[in-house]
């Protein structure tokens, strides 16, 4: 049975911030940036939100019909990336006392390639009641078709060791440096090349 899959729009925003908060409340990096997990849970879906809007307004989010995974997708040009203020959103928005609200962003965009236009995975979050079953990659793999057919790359950056094995097992190699969190878990950046 194959996974409906629609585009979402500004009215799923509410319900796809509650998706994103439950899928990345126990995230090494969401563990990080927001160590104290009670803390968390009160600015945890904010912070995520900021990502949402960006994908919203910039990019494309597909969700599941049902609602229970979501990815979220930009288009990124080659060159160099004008002044981007997503970070600063992210710690005004969700946690204006906290730098690590702030950081992960900047040392995110540090390592991101720009020579080559890509597809960018910003973030999917599978509903923790049904990880496991497959629909991340219902989710990516038709944006990784296109990549195919039009010769585009696609990039993200792994939070887990778990989670960089499923990219791998989609054709995503390990850029070769690691996004340090100082006092906290690597993030791997991952690459795809275009498959003919």
């Amino acid at each position: 049975m194959g996974v409906e899959i629609r585009q979402a729009g500004e009215s799923d925003r509410e319900a796809l911030v509650r998706l994103l908060d439950a899928a990345f409340m126990d995230d090494p990096v969401s563990c990080w940036v927001f160590p104290d997990r009670a803390h968390r849970g009160r600015v945890h879906g904010a912070f995520l939100g900021v990502f949402l809007d960006v994908a919203l307004s910039e990019g494309r989010v597909d969700v599941t019909e049902d609602g229970s995974a979501a990815a979220l997708w930009l288009q990124v040009p080659a060159g160099v990336p004008e002044e981007d203020d997503t970070p600063v959103r992210m710690r005004e928005t969700a946690d204006p006392d906290n730098e690590r609200a702030e950081l992960v962003g900047r040392l995110m965009g540090e390592v991101h390639p720009h020579d080559r236009a890509h597809e960018y995975l910003l973030l999917i979050g599978v509903s923790p009641d049904r990880q496991g079953e497959g629909l991340g990659t219902a989710l990516i793999q038709p944006v990784l078709d296109r990549c195919d057919r039009d010769g585009v790359p696609a990039y993200l950056e792994a939070s887990s060791a778990r989670s960089s094995k499923l990219y791998e097992r989609l054709g995503f190699a390990f850029t070769g440096r690691t996004v340090e969190l100082p006092d906290g878990p690597p993030m791997w950046p991952m690459w795809r090349e275009p498959v003919r």
